[in-house]
């Protein structure tokens, strides 16, 4: 049963993908915001790619633009302006003029201020009489623009208001109670005609209003229509959704426009349905409008600004186009100029005008060209989820890593453009991130198990192979399986060996377990600085150690790490030979021969067994320096191609040039003393012993021996001067032939 349990819940590719699917459905369901946020940026791209798609034709707007401003003057203009305008529009034939303008206050012009004050004056000084008074009353309703304005709205018969709701109680603070109702009295004319309500609706799906901000009276009781501009963007400040309702006092109310639409399409039935979770649907006569359950629209843009024909109204003014480019049609009049700030951000600018909204708006409801959007879409949504999610789920764990690459980046580019070209050719909106984002997430976390896991095996492979190889050769051999092959290749190496001297006389005066405990501890201390540098511990041979830098992983500075290791293995067996002498256990000393140059590296043996190591000439040479150190009395010897890669850091003195048993060509060989930061307590003697070496070489034996004793003066029984002093006296007595070479001749290994 245990056994059962911990099956069930050990992890597994599957189960992550159903997790991830899960827990994507679950987010998809709460809508969470960032997600959402990006998936509104992405329904933004697939727009602006779709590219611009006609508009039917019906729609032209008129606009308050910079040319119109600098001909007419600033805005506001005078109301006389506007008349002007809608009677030349009517003139023109235009079917339907919708002002997204708003004239809430009355115009206050120069001329009746001043009769206003003439008046006041006249009456003061008592001059008045009825014939003044009746003429100031003509002049007055002569200056009186607002007045003018309404005539004209009277007379055309096609102008539908614009007006706005409050929509924060904050914001009608200052309003009375009067104020409020002859506002919603105002707007009477924007009201939806037919309303099927249930019993029991939700009110906090509708956006609520407080107060109408409307048209002055004059205007209000002779417009045939009107309809509120209010537009919400979304958390991003962009314009996607156009409200077909507020809610008002108990009343439903209509956007501009729709009522503009209402006046085209002469009179048909406008209808809401609301049902217990919000709007149902939204009717114009035959025509369905689909919404939100808050009753917005989905604006489908159309393209940039100017997709509409803009015309501009000094030009209209002016007569200085085609009166035939009007005829029949619906005029929207609004500001696009950017100094009167009715300006938009919307998926296709981020300066986009306001008016120019309502023309998308109107031309989607005429056309019956939504974008699909409903409850039907957001089923296929979750299915997609679940669908995609768990193919990826069964597909990577079956693929190698090349494999899976490619097949969810094929996965992912086909399901990108299958979903842009069902927006562009279909309008319909799938959601696009939260597919992407459950197969990407359930991918990751497949190869991130799938790499853990992998990575456990490896640690088993490497704890049961960490006592034969070292673990830089296993952690290659795990990156790359395919260096398990027999055969080598040349690389520029350094190679490191080290021998305890005196070792069989040692063994000698101890017991089996003794001289083991002793060499273990030994071989522990070097084996751990070996490691400290990322050497290749390649063999033990005996009391031996053979190591090797530069292979299998590249490192340049293979020369240096291998010096480095040589001078903290001689600090560490001063440690030990302290601790030694105080347990009274045998004192070991040891040499280390270095040497640098091209040599094979690979997997050496048979097709049943080999073992990773390095052999050539410059490998010789490594183990001869070694053993060459009981000559000199040395611990550390390396060669020059050793020291041209140390030379600058670690401070070396030159011993000699020798030819070495099994070679005809002389090296020149230097003894390892120290890091060049310690050189001070070193240089004197070092100075020295340099000085005696060249008169050695130039054969000057008397003052080679006086030089050599001056060092053991600052060093006592430092062995090459030692060595020196004792071949100087020999070649003394028995000169080598001429000419000479310098180059000392080695007959041990």
């Amino acid at each position: 049963m245990k056994e059962r349990l911990k099956k069930w819940v050990a992890l597994s590719p599957m189960k992550i993908a159903l997790m991830i699917v899960f827990l994507a459905v679950i987010l998809f369901l709460v809508d969470v915001a960032f997600l959402r946020f990006m998936e509104l940026k992405a329904l933004d791209l697939r727009m602006v790619s779709r590219g611009n798609i006609a508009a039917g034709g019906e729609t032209v707007i008129v606009a308050i633009d910079e040319k119109s401003l600098s001909e007419l003057g600033r805005w506001p203009w005078p109301r006389t302006v506007m008349a002007r305008l809608l009677e030349q529009l009517k003139a023109y034939g235009a079917r339907v003029v919708g002002l997204d303008v708003i004239f809430s206050e009355p115009d206050e012009n120069a001329s009746i201020k001043t009769i206003a004050e003439l008046s006041r004056e006249i009456e003061r000084i008592g001059l008045a009489d009825a014939r003044l008074k009746g003429l100031l009353e003509k002049k007055r309703g002569a200056a009186d623009t607002d007045a003018d304005l309404a005539r004209s709205v009277e007379r055309v018969k096609n102008v539908t208001l614009g007006y706005f709701f409050h929509i924060s109680d904050r914001e009608v603070g200052h309003l009375t109670s009067e104020q409020i109702e002859a506002g919603a009295a105002a707007v009477a004319s924007s009201r939806y005609q037919m309303v099927q309500a249930a019993k029991k609706v939700d009110e906090r799906m509708f956006v609520r209003a407080h107060a109408a901000v409307t048209n002055i009276r004059e205007l209000t009781d002779v417009a045939e229509n009107s309809g509120f501009f209010n537009a919400f963007p979304d958390s991003d400040g962009v314009i996607r959704w156009a409200p077909m309702v507020i809610k008002f006092k108990n009343d439903y109310y209509a956007p501009l426009s729709l009522a503009v639409l209402l006046q085209y399409l002469e009179w048909p039935m406008l209808s809401i349905k609301i049902a217990d979770f919000g709007v149902e649907a939204v009717r114009l006569d035959d025509r369905v409008i689909p919404t939100d359950e808050s009753g917005r629209l989905l604006i489908n843009f159309l393209g940039p600004a100017k997709t509409f024909p803009h015309y501009s109204i000094s030009d209209i003014l002016h007569g200085r186009l085609p009166p035939d480019l009007f005829k029949d049609k619906i005029v929207l009049v609004g500001a696009t100029a950017t100094g009167i700030y009715d300006m938009r951000v919307t998926p296709f600018s981020a300066v986009y005008p306001g008016v120019e909204i309502h023309a998308n708006v109107i031309d989607n409801i005429l056309h019956q060209n939504f974008l699909t959007h409903s409850g039907w879409t957001k089923f296929i949504d979750i299915c997609l989820i679940i669908l995609l999610g768990l193919a990826v789920g069964i597909a990577i764990p079956r693929a190698r890593a090349g494999q899976g690459v490619l097949f969810i980046v094929v996965l992912l580019a086909a399901f990108v453009a299958a979903n842009t070209y069902l927006f562009g050719r279909y309008n319909i909106w799938l959601n696009l991130i939260y597919p992407a984002l459950t197969m990407m997430t359930i991918y990751l976390a497949i190869t991130v198990y799938r790499y853990m896991t992998e990575e456990r095996e490896k640690k088993k492979i490497r704890g049961a192979f960490q006592y034969y190889l070292t673990a830089s050769v296993i952690t290659e051999m795990l990156k790359d399986p395919s260096k398990l092959k027999l055969g080598g290749d040349k690389k520029d190496l350094t190679v490191l060996f080290s021998d305890i001297r005196g070792f069989t006389t040692i063994s000698e005066k101890l017991t089996p377990e003794e001289l083991v405990h002793l060499l273990n501890e030994y071989l522990t201390a070097m084996t751990d600085i070996v490691f400290k540098y990322d050497g290749l511990l390649d063999k033990y041979m005996g009391d031996a150690i053979m190591a090797v830098y530069g292979a299998p992983l590249d490192q340049p500075d293979h020369r240096m790490r291998a010096c480095r290791t040589a001078l903290d293995m001689i600090d560490e067996l001063r440690i030990l030979q302290q601790k030694w002498s105080d347990e009274g256990r045998p004192v070991l000393d040891i040499g280390v021969g270095i040497n640098s140059g091209d040599m094979v590296v690979g997997n050496m043996g048979s097709q049943m067994r080999f073992d990773y190591t390095v052999m050539g000439d410059s490998v010789n040479l490594g183990s001869r320096l070694e053993g060459i150190n009981k000559e000199y009395g040395t611990n550390i010897i390396i060669s020059e191609y050793t020291y041209e890669g140390v030379k600058d850091e670690l401070v070396c003195r030159e011993l000699d040039s020798v030819r070495v048993k099994g070679k005809k060509l002389p090296v020149k060989i230097l003894e390892l003393i120290c890091d060049r930061k310690d050189i001070g307590k070193h240089e004197a003697f070092l100075r020295l012993f340099e000085e005696g070496l060249e008169k050695y070489k130039q054969a000057r034996w008397d003052e080679a021996i006086a030089a050599f004793e001056k060092v053991l003066e600052l060093r006592r029984d430092d062995p090459p001067s030692l060595l020196y002093i004792q071949r100087c006296k020999d070649l003394k007595e028995c000169p080598p032939d001429q000419p000479w070479d310098c180059v000392f001749t080695m007959t041990k290994k």
